[in-house]
């Protein structure tokens, strides 16, 4: 998605938040803070840990272990094969650091929604 897409969506969310009656607002705002992401620390973890922690931060649990081993491999077999391997893992993962913005903006959202649809249940 686009920021402006993002920020559409976000402001819809936020409408259908000042909509929810105050108890509930209240409640959504602190689920909320639990739960929300900051895109600079996502940006960080990528940008000095490669190595798929950023994915742990958003709870991809699943990817990141995938970047951890990989990358573990790779420092384990720097004199062979691993180079190439350290290499393919910096290039997957360098586009999602100049697109840290969007991304944890679009989970973020997706947080809102998600909270939202407990409250409307």
């Amino acid at each position: 998605m686009t920021s402006e897409e993002l920020n559409a969506q976000e402001e819809q969310l936020r409408a259908k938040v000042n909509a929810l009656p105050t108890e509930q607002r209240k409640q959504f705002y602190q689920l909320q803070k639990r739960h929300i992401k900051d895109p600079d620390t996502y940006a960080v973890l990528n940008w000095f840990f490669a190595a798929g922690l950023h994915h742990f931060y958003l709870g991809k649990f699943q990817r990141g272990a995938v970047n951890l081993t990989l990358m573990l491999i790779g420092l384990l077999t720097i004199y062979s094969f691993g180079i190439l391997l350290i290499i393919i893992v910096l290039l997957i993962e360098l586009p999602q650091l100049f697109k840290s913005q969007r991304i944890v903006h679009q989970y973020n959202n997706h947080i809102m929604a998600d909270i939202l649809k407990q409250f409307s249940d």
